[in-house]
Parts: structure tokens; sequence; C-alpha cells
């Protein structure tokens, strides 16, 4: 049976409702932090918690001690995991219920990845698999073939948030596609898994 892989972030999470709270932790408003938020590349390919939130403060011109860091730490790992998309999840349960195998691929910071492994969600995929414990990330070619060396197998569904990712997972041979709600990629599946529910 072909695997079906699911990115995390706006796919079985929310877009992080802790930001208001972490600009307000930071004295800026939330425009300025986003700016600096965003930036997560180096966060998800390994870096620390502590560099990631250093480069967040030099950019913002805000001092960060090492109790502020764990804090903050604490507010976004929080904002991505404790409230996800009940319908995503719904969609997870059900596949999981009808025998195909799941994984996960997720562009994260390590810190991250060892709370979302404890997530009850996380009981239906076989495979987590997550970019900060490998140094690279997506769209990087070498995460794709991780992945199948992981699930052993190259039959894969992929849903993505973004285009980009999508763009490198069809060009890796996989059956990717754009994440537009759980809706609409349960209707999509249902025509290759008979035994998904309504």
């Amino acid at each position: 049976m072909r695997w079906i892989v699911f990115d995390f972030g706006e796919v079985i999470s929310q877009r992080n409702p802790a930001r208001p709270a972490m600009a307000a932790k930071l004295g800026v408003t939330l425009e300025v932090f986003e700016t600096a938020y965003w930036d997560r590349d180096a966060y998800d390919r390994g870096c620390s918690d502590a560099e990631y939130w250093g480069r967040i403060g030099a950019s913002l011109g805000v001092s960060l001690d090492d109790a502020l860091v764990r804090e903050l730490t604490a507010m976004d790992n929080a904002g991505w995991l404790d409230d996800p998309v009940l319908e995503t999840v719904a969609l997870i349960e059900d596949l999981d219920a009808a025998g195909v195998p799941l994984a996960l691929l997720s562009n994260a910071p390590s810190t991250f990845a060892r709370l979302a492994e404890k997530m009850p969600w996380a009981r239906h995929l076989r495979h987590l698999v997550f970019s900060g414990d490998l140094g690279y990330a997506k769209p990087d070619a070498a995460i794709w073939e991780h992945v199948e060396s992981v699930i052993g197998s190259s039959d894969v569904i992929f849903f993505d948030d973004r285009q980009s990712n999508v763009d490198a997972a069809l060009t890796a041979g996989w059956d990717a596609r754009l994440w537009t709600s759980a809706r609409a990629a349960r209707t999509e599946l249902r025509t290759e898994f008979s035994d998904l529910g309504p």
C-alpha cells in the first residue's frame, strides 16, 4: 500500500497562535516580530534554541538571557502543538484505522521534535522525521532520499502547504500535493483508499 507523508506546520497545526504573545514578551509589534521570527531556516536545520532566539534578539535590539530563551522556546512549541487542526487529526486517525501507512516530514527544530513525538496524534504515524535532527531540510534533495530509506518505499503521497516543497518532492518522484484543507485531502484520498470514511 502507498505511504502518505504529511507536513506538520499549517497542516496538522494551525499557524502558530502564540506569535502575538511572543512579540509582546519581547516588547515589539507583531509585524516587527514576524520579520525575525519566520527566518527559521537555520533553526530547522539544527541550530540551537539559543542561537535562533539570539539572532531574533539581535535583529530586534533586545537582550535575551537563558531564562527568556527557555520561556520563548516553550511558548513557541506550545503554540504549534497545543491546538492541532481537528479535521486533520481525524483524517490521520481514519487513514491509520484503514491500515494506510503514515509518516510525518517536518522542517522543525529538535527541541520541538521531542515534544511532538509525545502528542496523541503521533501514535498514528509509523515514522516521524524532523529536519532539525538531520542538518538538512525541505526542499533539499537529501531529505526525500532519507525519508524513502526510513519508510522503505518511494511510493509516496505527500501533502505540504508550501508549493516549493511540493515542487521539490515532485522532482524526487513523489506524488506531491499542495495542502489546502483536510476536507479537500479526504476527498482526494477517498478515490484511492476505499476504506476511508466520509
